[in-house]
Parts: structure tokens; sequence; C-alpha cells
């Protein structure tokens, strides 16, 4: 059984098209990663299958029922946690759990607070108003909420953005043990990395998927053969190169990732840089990341 499924859904606002006839289904227990840049429609995605949101065309089915039809329903089996910290900062987080609780009609959840307080290991500060916390401590508090009414579905809009690198890999080790207890999770982000550690990733590009498949399928979407090659300008490397050849060249940091057609070889990569004057330390061949194909997936649609 699926956990949601939409089929066909559009979302326009003005004279943008933020979800043009998006298709999706999700399994139980599967944690699915919609991943994309600032506007490619992550949050518009979220929102509909939240039920915040109505589709201008299309169907959603979340957890058997009608997203616009039986949103009552839809709301006591999900968990959503937004963007934005939307939680009441003049509350503690004990208080905030509670009134979350209440709303959702649960009178006897101060065992299931204390669990999940442990789980995101909050308890020491559950007395700490939530206006005072850190950005990585808001999350938690936050997703605590969501969870407090054990629903089927959780659904989480960019929920490590702008956090630090360690309460970013405590959210994620959390969302791995929530997994393992069978929760289905849907999770948008435009973090690769974070896509690499769930069961299936779409890639959304200006409301549409360009591919939905587990992370090792779509990294095997990447054309040609990639190299990397490590220099001291990248950025004036990509440019000499890209004037040079119609090849795929993208910059990391003072690397550089070279694609070319099949059959191509490390001393062609070399020729390459020797033709735009360009001195690299070291050229080997590399996997192509998420990041090299959602690149190439964009470019190719252009």
């Amino acid at each position: 059984m699926f956990a949601l499924q939409c089929t066909t859904v559009s979302r326009t606002f003005g004279s943008v098209r933020a979800l043009d006839l998006v298709s999706l289904s999700v399994d139980t227990g599967e944690t699915f990663a919609v991943v994309g840049p600032d506007g490619a429609g992550k949050t518009t995605l979220l929102r509909t299958l939240a039920g915040r949101m109505r589709p201008d065309t299309g169907t959603v089915t979340v957890c058997g029922y009608d997203s616009v039809r039986d949103r009552r329903a839809i709301k006591e089996r999900i968990g959503y946690l937004s963007q934005g910290f939307s939680l009441y900062r003049d509350l503690t987080i004990d208080e905030n759990i509670a009134f979350f609780a209440r709303i959702h009609g649960i009178r006897h959840f101060h065992d299931r607070r204390k669990r999940l307080l442990e789980f995101t290991r909050l308890t020491p500060f559950k007395r700490r108003l939530a206006g005072r916390l850190s950005g990585g401590m808001k999350k938690k508090l936050a997703l605590s909420c969501a969870l407090i009414h054990q629903p089927e579905l959780l659904l989480l809009d960019e929920p490590t953005t702008g956090v630090d690198p360690v309460s970013r890999r405590d959210f994620w080790v959390i969302l791995g043990d929530l997994r393992r207890e069978g929760l289905t999770i849907v999770v948008s982000t435009p973090y690769m990395d974070e896509a690499e550690r769930c069961s299936r990733v779409g890639l959304l590009q200006k409301g549409r998927f360009l591919a939905i498949d587990v992370p090792e399928a779509i990294r095997q979407r990447a054309p040609g053969v990639m190299f990397e090659a490590i220099c001291s300008q990248p950025r004036e490397a990509q440019r000499r190169l890209r004037s040079l050849t119609g090849e795929s060249i993208q910059t990391y940091g003072d690397r550089i990732h070279v694609t070319l057609s099949a059959g191509g070889t490390r001393q062609d990569v070399a020729k390459l840089l020797s033709r735009a004057g360009i001195a690299a330390e070291r050229v080997r061949p590399v996997e192509p990341s998420l990041e090299d194909v959602y690149i190439s997936l964009v470019e190719a649609g252009q």
C-alpha cells in the first residue's frame, strides 16, 4: 500500500507554474527525498501533500484519504514540519509539546513526550523557552511536536537548512531511527548528501521531476565518463575549458569535474587542460555524484 500518491498535480501562482503535472508514489515505510534548489517547487509540493494547499489539477491521496475531501483525516495521520520556526517562543519545550498534543486531542501524552525528549536529547533543556534555543534544538523541538500524535507519515520541508553541521548530522541520525521504526518520511532538501541517505530520490526542477529512483540508479544516468582535476584557479579553468569544448565542466572548491563522452581518457583531459593553459596537480576518474547528475539533467533540458 502506498503511503501517498499524487497524480498529474499542478499548482500555479499568477504566471508561475510551481508544480507542473507532478506524479509520485511513496511506499509505506519509505524515506523519500525531494531534491532541488530554491524555486524548484519543493515547498509547494509538500504543502499540497499535507493538504495545506489545493492542487489546481490532479489528485493527492495520503494514507488512503483524498487531500481535498478528507483534510481532517489526513491531518490526524501526518506530521508536518515547515521551513520556518512556527512554534511558540514564549513557551518552554515541555509546554510546546503539550500544546500540540492537546491540539490533536491527546490527553495522556506524558509518557510519549518523555520518550520524544529522550529520543531527541532535549530532556536536559525541557524547561527552556523555545525562543532561547539554538537552531538545531529548535528543529528537534519542531520534530517532537510533529511526532507527538504518532503520525503514519512525516513531511519535512528542508528541516536542516540554517543549522550547524553537527546538528544536521544529529537530525539525520534521528530520522534514521524513525525509519527503522517503520515511519514513512518525505523530506525536501537542497543538500545532495542528505538525499544519499534516503531510499529513493526525486530530482525536482521548475515544478517537474527530472528523475525518480534509488540514488545509485540516478548516479548511473550520468552521461559519458567523469574526471576530476585539482587546480589553483578552478573558476578560471572552468571558463577557459568551456571556451574550448562543449563538454560539461563543473567546479567544486579547488576541483573541477570534466565530463567526456564515452571512451574519453585521462590523457584527453590532460590535453584539454594543456590547451587551456591550466596547470593541474592531479587528474583522476571519479564516480558522478547526485549533484553532477542533477546538473547534467538540467543542462540537457535547457
